[in-house]
């Protein structure tokens, strides 16, 4: 009898897989409204997208309803809402003018979108850690969506030819496979001190975001997109301090 009993792992839970096929939906608006060269739009869709994907996982958390099929479906959809989705966008608003060099660095953000996907699926059952080894890809299409949208502040609402697009899309292909730290926030650090500092700082934080959304979320995606490679400099550079001999004061030297 006991053989014939559903698997905790594999149960099927609707609420939070609403949430994960709300991203998948929002991916896919992206990408129709691309193809319709409603590119800020289709940048917008990416940021719901974002969205809903941090959602699933909470109410999952909250509710105790995960499951590996949970996990398998949100790895699936976000294939579509932060692989297929960003790269089609990045093509038809600003690779497109490159020819075969545009449309192969579109491809190389989907196959590294993949290749983080399983890699993180491989390390997320082993250990749990708090931080992010690679940047995350909805991280990575909102950097994106945010350059769209940085563009049309910019008054450059039609496709765009710069060269530093075509450097921005191979750069987060490669910070999406690689083994720089970022931090996952999915716990809140507990402040015991400053909360009301704290709390005054969100705010202003708020209101600036309010204020000059475009600008501000092109700005907090790439301080997030260097934290990376600038916490990895930084530990670098404190580890060659480390090991260095400290040299003795000679006292006739003084």
């Amino acid at each position: 009898m006991k053989d014939n009993l559903p698997n905790i792992e594999n149960r099927f839970y609707p609420l939070p897989c609403m949430f994960t096929l709300a991203s998948l939906f929002c991916g896919f608006y992206s990408i129709v409204s691309a193809i319709n060269s409603e590119f800020k739009t289709a940048a917008i869709a990416i940021l719901v997208a974002a969205v809903f994907d941090t959602l699933d996982g909470r109410v999952a958390r909250m509710t105790n309803s995960t499951s590996q099929f949970g996990a398998e479906l949100d790895s699936l959809c976000d294939m579509v809402s932060f692989g297929v989705s960003p790269a089609v966008l990045a093509f038809l608003w600003a690779l497109h003018p490159y020819g075969r060099y545009g449309w192969l660095a579109a491809f190389l953000y989907v196959a590294m979108t993949s290749l983080r996907l399983a890699r993180f699926n491989a390390l997320d059952s082993k250990m749990e850690s708090k931080n992010f080894s690679g940047l995350p890809c909805p991280a990575a299409a909102a950097m994106i969506s945010a350059a769209v949208l940085f563009s049309h502040f910019l008054e450059f609402t039609g496709e765009v030819k710069h060269i530093s697009l075509l450097l921005l899309v191979y750069l987060l292909s490669y910070l999406m496979v690689s083994t720089h730290t970022y931090y996952s926030f999915k716990e809140i650090p507990n402040f015991k001190t400053k909360r009301f500092q704290l709390l005054v700082g969100f705010l202003l934080l708020f209101i600036l975001i309010a204020a000059e959304p475009q600008i501000m979320l092109f700005a907090l995606f790439l301080i997030y997109l260097s934290s990376g490679p600038g916490y990895a400099i930084f530990k670098r550079l404190r580890s060659k301090k480390s090991i260095l001999p400290s040299k003795k004061q000679d006292p006739e030297n003084k």
